[in-house]
């Protein structure tokens, strides 16, 4: 078996690749046209029936014995299921299959299936060890259909997922309906962006062989992307030549916002911070460190603005806004001067400079004029091209539509970040990469990425239990996610 040729590669430890359907078709057409018939599907089968038996092992101990189920669609991954089953056999498991659409299933791989003793079944056993979800592939769109949302809705046993779990729509992420919920997904040739959008349990990837064009539409980082780029100073810097960052934000009702801003900043890069506005006692009474004045005139000179946490949506707020967006410095935009933005997007279009906007879906439908949608991705990306700025769509998924083109997905695990104020620690970061000379893509995608990172060891300290985690704790905790990259 080992001359089929395939490898496993687990997803973490180097920048994510997620590529469209239609680019791993085309990928995967001149390797059909070279090899012979069927030959690509049982390389694929063979990695998936390896990453199936490692779970298998992990989860009960063995597989000679133990109990597998093909659900199995008329497609290819029907067949990709059916092939694995086959090979998990021949190492001793007793395997089964359910056949959505008998009439077309794939032919050679079922003729192998019940030559390895192989059983056709109706439903799922109830002694089942483990499913293998072959019902679609990257092709299908929409949710589960009836007589496959049945199949499932029975089953307790944990599922193993042929390339997405079915009815998750492979560009989007949506599961608009009835879908499979997946410990693990095993992708074949390279992950879609279904694999960074939606819930796929834990993501193996399949290398077959695939010639795929790099980079790809849409990027991942993981912690090793983020350490390379994170700004060390040298031996040469002084505290002005490592960034300055400047900061409009807070008021008179959300000074808090203003503290948790100008404080991220302080955490996530050497250098230097400055505040303009009216909580500058409050800001310094947290941080000393920070160099305050009562307005951004009179603030100095810095290498990237940070605006709107707080700032209010009055003449003072607007005044802000435009005089940070009328500089030829980045500007990160955030909270309340996205929703000044909206009123006159002009400001933006207009200008030379990056500009990182950080909306939330609500944020975002005031500066678009429409919700996000299903397709978060697509709706971030037309913002970007729009208005020539730098989109980060906050989410569980964060998602980052740079004004060069490229795009980021930062699925973060979990939704601890979700808590008031914690927009204002995200800007704060993105400010300081930003004056550190970071691209504003690059910086945004770091930052959600650290972000994320220090919501979880908040929620974890202390004690292995999850704790109420707020923007105060997740802020206390930046230095840390840095320092674990």
């Amino acid at each position: 078996m080992p001359t089929l040729g395939a490898r496993i590669c687990v997803t973490f430890g180097a920048m994510r690749h997620y590529y469209t359907a239609e680019q791993i078709r085309a990928a995967e057409a001149p390797l059909l046209a070279a090899l012979p018939d069927g030959v690509l599907m049982r390389r694929a089968a063979y990695g998936l029936s390896t990453a199936i038996a490692k779970e298998l092992q992990a989860r009960t101990g063995g597989i000679a014995g133990r109990q597998v189920c093909a659900v199995v669609g008329s497609g290819d991954n029907g067949g990709d299921a059916l092939w694995a089953a086959t090979f998990l056999r021949r190492r001793g498991a007793a395997a089964t299959a359910v056949l959505l659409n008998p009439d077309r299933t794939h032919v050679k791989a079922l003729a192998a299936f019940r030559k390895s003793g192989g059983r056709i079944v109706q439903t799922i056993p109830p002694a089942t060890d483990l499913v293998i979800d072959g019902v679609v592939g990257i092709g299908a769109t929409g949710p589960l259909r009836p007589n496959a949302a049945a199949v499932f809705e029975a089953n307790t046993a944990p599922v193993v997922a042929v390339d997405i779990p079915s009815g998750i729509d492979v560009q989007t992420g949506a599961a608009d309906g009835p879908h499979v919920h997946a410990a693990l997904t095993v992708t074949l040739g390279g992950l879609k962006p279904v694999h960074g959008l939606a819930d796929c349990g834990r993501i193996e990837l399949i290398d077959i062989g695939l010639d795929l064009p790099a980079p790809a539409e849409y990027l991942g980082f993981d912690a090793h992307d983020v350490y390379t780029r994170w700004p060390v100073p040298r031996p040469t810097d002084d505290k002005y030549s490592q960034g300055v960052k400047g900061i409009l934000a807070g008021s008179a009702s959300y000074p808090g916002a203003a503290i948790l801003s100008a404080g991220a900043a302080v955490a996530a890069t050497s250098g230097m911070v400055r505040y303009a506005g009216t909580a500058h006692a409050e800001v310094v009474s947290h941080w000393p460190e920070v160099v305050v004045a009562s307005d951004a005139t009179a603030a100095g000179r810095v290498q990237a603005w940070v605006v709107g946490p707080g700032l209010g949506i009055d003449t003072a707020g607007d005044d802000a806004l435009r005089f940070a967006l009328a500089t030829d410095l980045p500007v990160i935009v955030d909270a309340d001067a996205l929703t000044l933005l909206a009123a006159d997007l002009d400001l933006v279009t207009d200008r030379t400079a990056p500009t990182v906007l950080t909306p939330h879906a609500g944020e975002f439908a005031r500066l678009a004029g429409h919700p996000p949608g299903a397709d978060r991705v697509a709706a971030a990306r037309e913002l970007a091209d729009r208005l020539k700025a730098t989109v980060l769509l906050k989410g569980n998924v964060t998602v980052i539509a740079d004004a060069d083109g490229q795009t980021y997905l930062n699925p973060a695990g979990q939704s601890w970040a979700a808590t008031a104020g914690s927009g204002d620690v995200l800007s704060g970061i993105i400010g300081a990469l930003l004056a550190s000379g970071v691209a504003p893509g690059e910086a945004a995608a770091m930052a959600a990425f650290v972000h994320a990172r220090a919501a979880g060891l908040a929620a974890a300290d202390p004690g292995p239990r999850p704790a109420p985690t707020s923007a105060h704790r997740i802020l206390a905790h930046v230095r840390a996610a840095i320092a674990s990259l």
